[in-house]
């Protein structure tokens, strides 16, 4: 039995001074992540006794905000539509026509979190350490808001779970309740090794290498960028942007776990 995709990703909107505003799932999807992330840094940071007050907690959402933001949008003009982007270069700020990247949000997450934790003299990997949990949720969050906004689906399928999306061909694989599914084993598994005797950055590089195997994986079942397709045999931009993720935090945890063990 599958299922049709006929859900308003506006819950409502409204008309100010003539001009007409749309608020949507996504968004209040969006601001419920940092809301959370905020109060789980908040408790978290105090469990740990990394001497953050509750105004270095909303701090620290905003330089991630920030962050997340302005790196989500350079990395998709670079990676995804670069051409596009030259040819309409004020589209490079509408970031509300969509566009965004996570693999560029993860790089500007990281370097506003760097700044912040130099700015307040704390360390960055015991900071990332529990970061990346609430992130998980918010990652979680974010597929289902796709999901409600019909994009990034996956590829044609005959699954009895299939989903017949508006504007796209034949039934689809829900692949963003794959990925959903997939930030909520990896909140999982790192809720259930955070109070475990760890070297730092050991939970911030399990998020990394686990988010790139996995998403890695699930490409198989997402349907590639339109303006892109495969870029390299049947890998998509997603993959060649994860695959490193992967490679990269086997490697650090590795080292982070050798170090540790030669202490």
């Amino acid at each position: 039995m599958v299922f049709i995709h006929n859900i308003n990703p506006v819950l409502f909107d409204f008309t100010l001074f003539g001009a007409h505003f749309e608020v949507r799932y996504y968004g209040i999807i969006y601001m419920l992540s940092f809301i959370i992330a905020y109060f789980m840094i908040k408790y978290l940071a105090k469990q740990r006794k990394l001497g953050m007050t509750d105004d270095d907690s909303a701090d620290l959402i905003l330089y991630i905000l920030i962050g997340v933001v302005a790196g989500a949008r350079i990395f998709y003009i670079v990676f995804y539509n670069l051409p596009y982007y030259f040819q309409n270069p004020l589209e490079m700020v509408a970031v509300w026509h969509g566009g965004l990247s996570f693999h560029g949000g993860l790089v500007g997450a990281a370097v506003a979190g760097w700044y912040f934790c130099r700015k307040k003299k704390l360390s960055f990997y015991k900071l990332a350490d529990i970061a990346v949990i609430p992130a998980a949720i918010g990652l979680a969050l974010g597929r289902i808001g796709n999901f409600m906004n019909g994009e990034v689906y996956g590829r044609i399928t005959d699954l009895p779970w299939a989903v017949k999306f508006t504007g796209a061909d034949g039934f689809r694989h829900p692949s963003q309740l794959y990925e959903s599914l997939k930030n909520v084993l990896i909140f999982a598994t790192l809720w259930g090794i955070k109070d475990k005797k760890l070297p730092d950055g050991f939970l911030f590089w399990t998020f990394v290498t686990m988010y790139g195997l996995l998403r890695f994986t699930i490409e198989f079942w997402r349907e590639p960028d339109a303006q892109l397709g495969f870029i390299f045999g049947n890998l998509t931009m997603g993959q060649l942007l994860t695959l490193p993720m992967f490679v990269g935090g086997t490697i650090m945890l590795y080292r982070l776990k050798r170090n540790h063990e030669n202490k």
